[in-house]
């Protein structure tokens, strides 16, 4: 029998216009796994504690300390949780608390001539880490696109870097998920 690849839809929570991407992810990853998958096809740079929260279970990195009742995501496949039509929450960064629905959209058998995992659609970057949530990431946007506001030179010099914020590519998000296996 062919492996099962499972289409996510992932969108980012509290973000206007709408961040989001499309992967195809092979089922028998588990969920550490997906993990990266997320933080490669949104673009974040993975410096943050997660966790899933699926059917009222959360799932993550298990706590040393044993404060936090979290099963660890290796333990766990994606094909055990995710059903055509279901939903899972992925929460990154628990300062800016950046939430992501993952959707599953389709359920298929994998083509033996495609490379898995892959991001085939999606759009709008993924705003930076550490930005402050969507509330900071929104004051960013319009300090970035004004020169005349107060925070223009300050929010460019913190970046560091050119930022559209509608800018995404796929094929890239896909060279850097297919890099992580």
């Amino acid at each position: 029998m062919a492996r099962a690849i499972i289409q996510l839809r992932i969108t980012l929570d509290g973000v206007e216009p709408t961040v989001w991407r499309r992967v195809l992810v092979p089922g028998g990853f588990t969920l550490d796994r997906v993990h990266r998958v997320v933080q490669f096809a949104m673009g974040w740079g993975d410096r943050h504690l997660h966790v899933f929260d699926i059917d009222g279970m959360q799932y993550g990195v298990p706590d040393p300390d044993g404060l936090l009742d979290v099963r660890d995501e290796l333990d766990t496949r994606l094909d055990a949780v995710a059903q055509k039509g279901g939903r899972l929450r992925y929460t990154y960064d628990f300062g800016d608390w950046w939430e992501h629905e993952l959707t599953v959209e389709d359920v298929y058998p994998a083509d033996l001539d495609a490379a898995y995992p892959a991001c085939v659609a999606g759009e709008r970057a993924c705003p930076p880490d550490d930005v402050g949530g969507p509330d900071g990431y929104r004051d960013l946007v319009a300090a970035l696109a004004d020169p005349a506001h107060p925070d223009h030179a300050a929010m460019r010099e913190w970046l560091g870097r050119p930022f559209d914020p509608d800018a995404f590519d796929p094929s890239l998000a896909s060279t850097l998920l297919r890099r992580m296996t």
